[in-house]
């Protein structure tokens, strides 16, 4: 009886692993093309922000790549763009690109075709308030269902995909923790996934504000210069 239930516990495992793989890995294409680096033209990284805006988080992000004469893209959730519309207008006139991650960063909402598409819909609506029509869409937590690139076509969204600066970085380690394993991981067409935000609502991120420095500097030691996830791709930014 023990081994059997270790059977079925080992099966269960392996099942969730691939169903991970398939529909959130970052690097599953098992249902359309889902970029997660772009054309390496040189030595170009993208530094990207999920789960925006979120304040003084991404103010201060702003401060400080403006400073430093860098365009990020930030993927923003809908009801978040809401809550700070100043704060989306002025990273986009600043020359941030700014990117859908969906209206409520709800699980559920992104697992049926009916809800994902009321997602997409309202979210673009939000941008709409701020009159901004985003081309580019990176689904929260990454998560693909068979109808997501129909919708996607749909709605004339390039998705988008990318690759985790740190795994626990949405934990918030130390900042030293996260910028050694994303100055590691980068290469040339590197989209890095930062959160400026958690999940649409909010929460401290003041590690990763403090890593985004560090990678800078890190980076451009390393001889990289930054760029914007649309011009990684090759594709436009907005509508």
């Amino acid at each position: 009886m023990r081994r059997a239930t270790k059977t079925l516990a080992g099966v269960a495992a392996a099942g969730a692993g691939t169903a991970y793989w398939l529909m959130m890995s970052p690097y599953s294409q098992v249902f359309g093309p889902f970029p997660y680096r772009g054309r390496a033209d040189g030595r170009q990284v993208a530094l990207t922000f999920d789960d925006g805006p979120n304040e003084p988080y991404t103010s201060q992000l702003a401060d400080y790549l403006d400073g430093e004469g860098i365009a990020a893209t930030f993927f923003q959730v809908g009801r978040a763009v809401q809550r700070y519309p100043e704060v989306t207008r002025r990273l986009a006139d600043a020359g941030h690109v700014i990117g859908l991650h969906g209206y409520t960063h709800d699980f559920t909402q992104y697992l049926r075709r009916a809800t994902l598409a009321d997602e997409l819909e309202r979210g673009l609506d939000a941008f709409a308030e701020v009159g901004i029509r985003p081309a580019l869409y990176r689904p929260p937590w990454l998560l693909r269902i068979p109808a997501l690139h129909s919708l996607a076509r749909k709605h004339r969204l390039q998705l988008v995909s990318g690759e985790f600066c740190h795994p626990l970085e949405v934990a918030q380690p130390s900042p030293e923790r996260i910028a050694r394993l994303a100055v590691r991981v980068t290469r040339p067409g590197s989209m890095l996934i930062f959160h400026d935000g958690r999940d649409g609502k909010g929460g401290p991120r003041a590690a990763t504000v403090e890593s985004v420095k560090l990678v800078v500097e890190g980076l451009r030691a390393k001889g990289y210069g930054f760029t914007t996830a649309d011009d990684l791709l090759g594709v436009p930014a907005y509508h």
